[in-house]
């Protein structure tokens, strides 16, 4: 009967209600080890072995294209030191490089570090992926615990409900976005091994969520409230009591945990704010009419919200994404609605990627490019539930021939997506006044001068110089697009439409 009572008062205690925030592990480890449970060995079912993947490397500052960097990381396990290969000239990577490490199941914290370093031909330099000042390099280095008993880990650096997102570093965190101090951006997970392989220690399995730590338990949802117990595990949530997840929306980014556990393997995170979109791209002409986006464009297009931890996403391929589309040598405004219901919605209204991607197509021929609605009256673009936009490539094409030697095509590309993109989140003509104003493009014209503060690709003047939303801090006539940034504008909202129609705002 003690035990009984024992095991509900961890329970409350480590799941005390709906999680709508983030879940502080360390305030959970505290009270579980007020507890009268005495463990000697945390999995007596296996030697416990932890395991460290290095998923992603992004340099974040702007890159110098002769000089790329030397990438390698650095590892300590309760100070056993374990150091990646050497990547080189290379400003991103992805499925880097992996390390385990025989740990004592008795103790329950391993002591990590994560170290970036960029090799030099004369010094190694550190990068910085910490949210830390940096003095003397100590701000640079990332230290975490990881509990034996959760299956989860924290520190200052990194926590469920980081603003970064759990398993992500940035080093823009410590204020530095526009300041080059070799900003990085590293995503990890650590885990354990365990005798089920369901992911979940045997310590929670046994004293806390009461399940067999002999059965794998993946999929299960007990609580029925449709999210299964290794997800609502992961992120704190208690696999125990039923979660509004269809309504609950804790980093206010317009996804629903419903919509986040749907997107994890992109890399969601329910408490840092995320982005989807997916590319389709039209066919290449029987006459030799070429529609190819350089696979860099869509790196470059991450970056300048990846500093201010809203996540780009893309989905060209590794889901639904990336279908071709049939060759047409001049797409209109009806043609694009078609496009937009076969192959976005696949003739399904209620398709539930309508509220999580924002749609983008690269035709080979659409004068103007543009941003426009595909389901919500009217169809062009600067309305509420505008989710899509269609470039021309002919549209790139043409400034390339201004800018060769100096921006790739890959950059105009990104350009053209992220200015389109900007429509999506409620940027727009008049709103600012300095967007998407013709009459501010030549020195000639006062509107160059009246709006020439407004640094920002969605001022024409600068939208293949300045890649990047303005944060209104250059002056008169500025405007701080990314303190803006509405993230429910793309959906199909029929609130947000009927205020648009009476307001205009």
């Amino acid at each position: 009967m003690k035990k009984l009572i024992i095991i509900s008062l961890i329970i409350t205690l480590f799941f005390g209600g709906i999680v709508t925030s983030a879940l502080q592990v360390s305030d959970v480890e505290d009270k579980i080890e007020n507890e009268s449970i005495s463990i000697e060995d945390y999995d007596p079912l296996v030697d416990i072995n932890i395991t460290i993947d290095v998923l992603a490397i992004r340099a974040l500052d702007e890159i110098d294209c002769s000089s790329l960097p030397n990438f390698f990381v650095k590892i300590f396990i309760d100070e056993d030191e374990f150091i990646s290969p050497v990547w080189y000239n290379k400003s991103y990577l992805y499925d880097c490089w992996s390390v385990s490490k025989d740990v004592d199941d008795s103790i329950e914290l391993v002591n990590i570090s994560i170290e970036l370093w960029n090799r030099g031909s004369s010094k190694d330099q550190i990068c910085d992926i910490s949210k830390e000042k940096n003095v003397d390099n100590k701000g640079y280095v990332v230290n975490l615990f990881y509990s034996l008993k959760t299956g989860k880990w924290h520190g200052g650096d990194n926590y469920i409900g980081d603003v970064s997102g759990y398993g992500r570093l940035c080093g823009c965190d410590d204020g530095s976005i526009y300041k080059d101090e070799n900003d990085c951006e590293l995503w990890f997970n650590i885990y354990q091994n365990d005798y089920d392989n369901d992911g979940l220690p045997y310590y929670v399995e046994n004293y806390v969520y009461g399940t067999d730590p002999l059965v794998n338990n993946l999929g299960e949802d007990n609580d029925n409230d449709g999210i299964p117990i290794e997800w609502e595990h992961h992120w704190g949530f208690s696999p125990l009591v039923w979660d509004d997840h269809e309504h609950l929306d804790p980093d206010g980014d317009s996804l629903n945990n419903t919509e986040e556990f749907l997107t994890y393997e992109f890399g969601s995170d329910p408490f840092r704010k995320d982005i989807f979109l997916e590319m389709d791209f039209m066919e290449n002409g029987s006459d030799g009419e070429q529609i190819k986006v350089p696979d860099e464009t869509f790196e470059i297009l991450k970056n300048p919200y990846n500093r201010r931890n809203i996540v780009f996403h893309t989905d060209f391929g590794e889901a639904e994404g990336g279908e071709i589309i049939p060759f047409d040598n001049n797409t209109d405004q009806q043609d694009l609605l078609e496009i937009h219901k076969n192959y976005f919605l696949h003739n399904d209204s209620g398709n539930w990627r309508r509220g999580v991607f924002h749609y983008g197509i690269v035709v080979y021929y659409r004068r103007p490019s543009m941003a426009f609605s595909g389901d919500v009256s009217p169809y062009y673009g600067y309305f509420p539930g505008t989710n899509s936009f269609v470039i021309s490539k002919t549209s790139p094409d043409y400034y390339y021939k201004f800018f060769e030697g100096k921006k790739s095509m890959a950059f105009l590309y990104a350009a053209n997506f992220m200015h389109e993109m900007g429509h999506h989140f409620g940027i727009r003509f008049g709103k600012p006044f300095g967007c998407d104003n013709f009459f501010g493009t030549k020195a000639w014209q006062p509107a160059y001068w009246r709006f020439g503060s407004y640094k920002s690709i969605m001022n024409y003047r600068y939208v293949f110089t300045i890649f990047d939303y303005s944060d209104g801090s250059h002056g008169i006539a500025d405007y701080d697009d990314w303190k803006n940034i509405d993230l429910t504008y793309f959906e199909k909202n029929s609130a947000n439409v009927a205020k648009f129609k009476a307001t205009g705002v």
